[in-house]
């Protein structure tokens, strides 16, 4: 029997007006951790859901052949009879559904077409025992966390005798606790003789646990290294077809008055008012400089930044938001863009874009009077500057008219930050601007970002990945359980300060509760 589970030959897939995928070759080992990785829009997911049969045989070009066997799958059902399961980014879990009736949908534990419910739960507490998830099989999905989801969904996996596991973007929104653990999950898989493939942008990640790795490149498979070959500056090199010399784009920053200044904020729980959730927050931000938020998930960094922008969270508000010295008021959306603040969300699919929607109007929506005439839009003005954002973010598209729900990751960032530089403001609050996007990408919003910061907007950007806030930023505010307990330029900055920081806020956190 061959060593390799799987041959992907040549396989070519087609969109209208778009090559996803162009002659792909991918070989994968028996019981090994294979990693795909490759910028936003390479096609990674597109293969992945070839070989899962979400896009069925006849729909592209190529064989597949698996346990030594040409596989023709006409839909996702055919993969799994065979043990090839797929966890998509967007975890396909149904919120007001149990864990137990998650796991075992379209799965279902019946005899005569009558759902055996003990065996349901018993199967299910066997198979969250083995993710190391000990929550009751009863449990509503939506009580629990994104990281407990995603073990849901690879227990959902084991439900269906998986052999070969494709996990599309595993950690992209898990904290670095919850990700570690589910990286320890992959390596026990494999002790246990399974396959696994995993799509990640992480190269750290890809280090720890591949042991090969195959690059894609704007549709092409461009090599594929063993893991003691392996650098980051390889795989980067490969994935972008270039050098990156630096990941950080140089700025010489250019910082003048204070422009944004926070006094006093407050913030409370909105479903626990008794619970305060911001602790009388100070903080400022002047024209020209880009100023970071660190804290470790929970801290309440994106809630500081709803709270402000509209008052979007939190109830019992208390404090001042001024721009250029005078007190504002950001009590509605509406009031937060006019007194000229902007928040790109953490969330784009759900919060910061129209899906469903093509990218020209969702580049000119947070500005509908810079494109109309006495109420009325005028299209071809919209046209016009839809087409100029996406030159100026590099939106890679095939026209301004293309969906924006089949953009890559990367290009729907650059979509929500070319709406809000149509809007003009002069705050931008950036939540996780690089969350979920590939080195090269990257480069690209931090280059917008130091463009902003080089036209005198005052940037206040929130981010989990502390090297990123050191490389971009020009002074780091550190934020923990909801207090600023640091304050610190970047350049004196390093991780282990902000770390301390956090230890140190947590401690004295904990002295004035017991004050209190």
């Amino acid at each position: 029997m061959s060593d390799n589970i799987l041959e992907m030959r040549g396989i070519t897939k087609v969109f209208p007006g778009v090559k996803a995928l162009e002659n792909v070759n991918l070989k994968v080992k028996r019981g090994e951790i294979h990693a795909i990785c490759g910028e936003n829009g390479a096609g990674k997911s597109t293969l992945m859901k070839v070989l899962s049969g979400v896009y069925p045989y006849g729909s592209y070009d190529g064989e597949i052949h698996y346990e030594g066997k040409e596989c023709r799958f006409t839909g996702i059902h055919d993969s799994e009879k065979l043990g090839i399961v797929i966890i998509h980014q967007e975890l396909a879990l149904v919120p007001m559904l149990s864990i137990a009736e998650n796991m075992f949908l379209g799965n279902e534990q019946a005899k005569g077409g009558i759902i055996s419910w003990g065996k349901t739960r018993r199967r299910a507490r066997e198979l969250l025992q083995k993710v190391g998830l000990r929550e009751d099989p009863d449990t509503l999905i939506t009580n629990i966390g994104t990281g407990k989801q995603q073990l849901v969904e690879i227990a959902k996996a084991l439900a269906k005798d998986v052999k070969l596991l494709i996990l599309d973007e595993p950690t992209a929104s898990l904290s670095e606790k919850d990700s570690q653990a589910l990286l320890d999950l992959l390596l026990e898989f494999k002790t246990q003789g399974m396959t696994s493939i995993m799509i990640s942008h992480k190269l750290n990640e890809i280090k720890r646990i591949a042991d090969q790795i195959t690059v894609i490149r704007d549709g092409q498979s461009i090599e594929t290294m063993d893991r003691e070959h392996v650098t980051e500056d390889r795989i980067v090199t490969s994935m972008v077809g270039r050098a990156l010399e630096n990941r950080y784009p140089h700025r010489s920053p250019k910082i003048g008055e204070t422009m944004f200044e926070l006094r006093n904020w407050s913030v409370h729980h909105p479903l626990h008012p008794e619970r305060q959730v911001i602790k009388n927050v100070n903080l400022n931000v002047r024209k020209g400089e880009v100023v970071g938020i660190a804290g470790l998930m929970g801290a309440g960094r994106t809630e500081l930044a709803m709270s402000v922008f509209g008052k979007s969270y939190g109830v019992n508000i208390s404090g001042e938001v001024l721009l250029h010295g005078k007190k504002v008021d950001t009590s509605t959306v509406g009031k937060a863009v006019k007194a000229g603040l902007a928040y790109a969300t953490e969330d784009r699919k759900i919060y910061g874009l129209n899906l469903i929607d093509h990218i020209k109007h969702n580049v000119t929506v947070a500005n509908l009077s810079g494109v109309s005439n006495n109420g009325v839009i005028d299209d071809m003005r919209e046209l016009k500057v839809a087409n100029e954002y996406r030159a100026k973010t590099n939106i890679r598209s095939s026209s301004v008219y293309q969906i924006t729900g089949n953009l890559s990751g990367g290009n729907q960032q650059k979509v929500v930050l070319s709406k809000w530089l149509f809007a003009d403001p002069d705050v931008l609050i950036l939540d996780e601007p690089t969350r979920g996007i590939d080195v090269g990408a990257k480069y690209e919003i931090y280059t917008i970002i130091n463009k902003l910061a080089a036209d005198g907007k005052a940037i206040l950007m929130i981010s989990s990945e502390m090297p990123e806030l050191l490389g971009i930023c020009d002074r780091i505010y550190v934020l923990n359980e909801g207090r600023i307990v640091g304050e610190m330029n970047a350049a004196d900055a390093s991780q282990e300060k902000i770390m301390r920081a956090i230890v140190r806020g947590e401690a004295r956190g904990e002295q004035l509760e017991a004050a209190q």
